[in-house]
């Protein structure tokens, strides 16, 4: 099962992070085959770090809070919060499974709810092509929705105009969405 782990960097560790890049990228290669999304959250000019936020197939949500915890970044204190939701792939940017997901710019684009009843599914046919990753957050029995985590291209607000009606729908309502930039990431 797909959990979403979104981790927010405390202010001011950029060169730590480089100190502790190679054992992150170690220990996120013990994971490759189950990461279907991953990659940093960056600063509206694109120069910083801000976060890092993976989309990880594990056993159970204990299995996604371990993952969390482990993760070098975390353990060093670099992290000051950290979010680990269960979601519903909609559609899917990895190679052979949908809207590739090349050289960006991209931006992630999230946004909350109250829970919505019913089966996550994308609403409304085909989605806008210029999505290249939907994901909705369920509550953990899976019966409805709480949220949504999109890649889309292009600057923030641009991605986030994109991502607005799929999470209006999922929603039932009018959604208020973050976006921030954001870089696929991972060694190859």
């Amino acid at each position: 099962m797909p959990f979403y782990v979104h981790a927010e960097d405390r202010p001011g560790v950029g060169p730590r992070l480089l100190d502790l890049a190679e054992e992150h990228w170690s220990y996120m290669d013990e994971f490759d085959d189950r990461l279907v999304l991953r990659g940093p959250t960056l600063s509206a000019d694109g120069e910083e770090h801000t976060g890092s936020v993976h989309v990880v197939d594990l056993d159970d949500r204990a299995a996604a809070e371990r993952f969390a915890a482990e993760e070098p970044f975390w353990r060093a204190g670099l992290y000051g919060h950290l979010t680990t939701d269960r979601v519903v792939v909609l559609l899917d940017g990895r190679p052979g499974r949908g809207a590739y997901l090349s050289e960006g710019p991209y931006a992630l684009v999230t946004g909350r709810w109250p829970v919505v009843r019913g089966e996550a599914g994308l609403p409304g046919g085909e989605p806008d092509g210029r999505l290249r990753f939907v994901a909705a957050l369920v509550d953990d029995d899976r019966t409805g929705t709480t949220g949504i985590v999109a890649v889309a291209p292009g600057a923030p607000e641009a991605a986030r105009a994109v991502v607005q009606p799929v999470a209006d729908l999922l929603a039932g309502a009018p959604v208020t969405l973050t976006a921030q930039r954001w870089q696929r990431g991972g060694r190859s």
